[in-house]
């Protein structure tokens, strides 16, 4: 197995996908990525790695033995499974439970060999499928293989319920891992360790959104991790942020249910992901809730994100769930906690953000996807425009900024600048020769689209560049490549750029074209893919206007 992502490594089960433990097409699939496994799993006697999968460094990190494990317990357990009661599996269980205990400190931690060394949180993430796998086998009454993982979890338990933790979402993490170690091995230290974090309060504000805001990588992971106490432990309260998120998500849905990621404080930002990450919450919500916009979201996505584990350690994931009801696709939404505002209609779908980002809008109309529109003016080395100032006034969003370039006179009176003292020596240097410079953007609702308005004006002269970033993958015609540029294209004056995707259509213009210096100094780097320019001086007065 190779190019697994952290979590991935982590967790070890995000390839099994599965819709109902019962379906024999489910079963089959599950069946080849245990395959999968069983060529990956190292099994030299000789190799301190025994038991675990490589990544794509060479690297085996203890996660990728407990997604063996569990993923091998399911299939042997399963009566619909090829690899039911298999000798074989039980000797890779055994492997997979031997790596655990090797690479186990003395403290119950483990490495994640990648960044973060006697770690308790990535410990949690380990604990994860491999409790899920005990708790099935015990339920099934192999004691036999149970006790493979028994002494790894005990130790596990120990340090979870003294380690610290990085993140706002590792508290929630080690708290349903704990959680799930309390019911195979029920410890009070558990339960007053998980009730310390819960007292800090859970992380959510009136938009729905955990701290990290994290749309696609760990809202599901602390929403999972929020499910599995409320069961555990008999606190349904716990399922209360749970909903808060989901329903909050609802309202950064892309067509083709992809999520906004603009809001994101954690790597996942700007990248593309949907929704199948929340799979393990929205089908467990949508049966216990009857909440038919959750089960229209499980359904769509349970194909590559139902774990054959789960649903045999929750049975209820299997029931039969509520009428499926749509999501919401026409609405305009102002969401400050989060700073950002939704716009959708049907195919059409706008994030603006309001303040703090150069990519002040992103814009699609169904494939056809504008990562984002964002410009700089050559001020001085530092005019990427990223507004201080944000408001909504009537159906306009408006953005500003405010510059200065200042030149400075000797100190007076004299005194000696040492090396390295320039910088704060500008405190106490009178300006001189300011130069000003106000940059703006407004974005409008019009019929079929979208109008932009840049403006630039207080210095004169100052080439300015506005980019409009197009995701990979479309056809472009209209423009001109800029040379020495790769994947840079100017819009000529007057032009129309039309972008096509997937059978939709997004056209743009008027073009600008004064003169081609379109990576400014002092701005950010161009967005990967394809970006449109359009190029002109300062005084700046710009409309294009989308059409979708």
């Amino acid at each position: 197995m190779s190019g697994l992502s952290r979590r991935e490594l982590l967790a070890g089960t995000a390839a099994l996908p599965v819709v109902a433990a019962a379906d024999p097409a489910v079963v089959k699939r599950h069946d080849q990525a245990v395959e999968n496994y069983l060529k990956s799993q190292v099994t030299d006697p000789r190799s301190r790695w025994r038991g675990a999968l490589p990544d794509a460094f060479g690297l085996h990190n203890p996660g990728t033995a407990g997604g063996c494990f569990e993923a091998f317990t399911a299939a042997f357990l399963h009566p619909g499974s090829k690899f039911h009661g298999s000798s074989e599996l039980v000797q890779r269980m055994r492997l997979a439970a031997g790596h655990l205990d090797r690479v186990q400190h003395e403290s119950g931690n483990i490495d994640l060999l990648i960044t973060n060394f006697n770690s308790p949180p990535d410990t949690a993430f380990v604990v994860v499928p491999v409790a899920a796998a005990a708790n099935l086998l015990r339920r099934a009454g192999r004691t036999e293989l149970f006790t493979l993982v028994e002494r790894f979890l005990k130790k596990a338990g120990a340090a979870l319920a003294t380690g610290g933790v990085h993140t706002p979402n590792h508290r929630w993490v080690v708290c349903g891992a704990l959680a799930q170690i309390h019911e195979l091995f029920p410890d009070a230290s558990y339960l007053r360790r998980i009730d310390q974090w819960l007292a800090e309060g859970i992380d959510i504000d009136e938009d729905g959104q955990y701290t990290e805001r994290s749309t696609t990588v760990y809202n599901p992971i602390c929403d999972r991790a929020f499910v599995t106490m409320a069961a555990k432990l008999n606190r349904p309260e716990l399922l209360d942020p749970v909903r808060r998120n989901l329903d909050a998500m609802l309202y950064l849905l892309h067509p083709g249910y992809e999520v906004v990621t603009e809001i994101s404080r954690r790597q996942d930002q700007y990248e593309r992901g949907d929704m199948g990450r929340y799979w393990f919450p929205l089908r467990y919500l949508a049966v216990k809730d009857g909440n038919g916009q959750y089960a229209l979201l499980a359904d769509h996505f349970a194909a590559g994100h139902a774990g054959l584990a789960n649903l045999m350690e929750y049975p209820e994931l299997s029931a039969a769930g509520p009428a499926v009801k749509p999501v919401p696709e026409d609405y305009e939404r102002l969401l400050p906690a989060l700073g950002i505002a939704r716009i959708r209609r049907g195919l059409t779908s706008a994030t603006l953000v309001m303040g703090g980002s150069s990519r002040f809008l992103a814009l699609r109309r169904g494939a056809a996807v504008i990562n984002a529109v964002r410009f700089a003016s050559a001020f001085f080395g530092k005019a990427q425009f990223r507004p201080t100032e944000a408001v909504r006034r009537g159906g306009m969003y408006d953005f500003r900024q405010l510059l200065e370039g200042p030149y400075y006179q000797p100190l007076d009176p004299p005194r000696k600048v040492r090396a390295g003292e320039w910088e704060s020596s500008r405190r106490s240097r009178r300006r001189s020769e300011i130069c000003r410079l106000e940059q703006a953007a407004s974005v409008r609702e019009v019929r079929n689209g979208f109008e932009v308005r840049v403006r630039a004006a207080g210095t004169d002269w100052v080439p300015l560049a506005i980019e409009v970033s197009l995701r990979d993958g479309g056809q472009l015609e209209g423009c001109v490549p800029v040379e020495g540029v790769a994947g840079a294209w100017i819009l000529p004056e007057g032009s129309t750029a039309v972008y096509r995707a997937g059978g939709d259509t997004i056209r743009f213009g008027p073009g600008l074209r004064s003169h081609s210096y379109t990576q400014v100094r002092g701005a950010e780097p161009k967005v990967p893919g394809l970006s449109v320019y359009l190029c002109g001086y300062t005084p700046v007065d710009h409309t294009i206007r989308f059409e979708l």
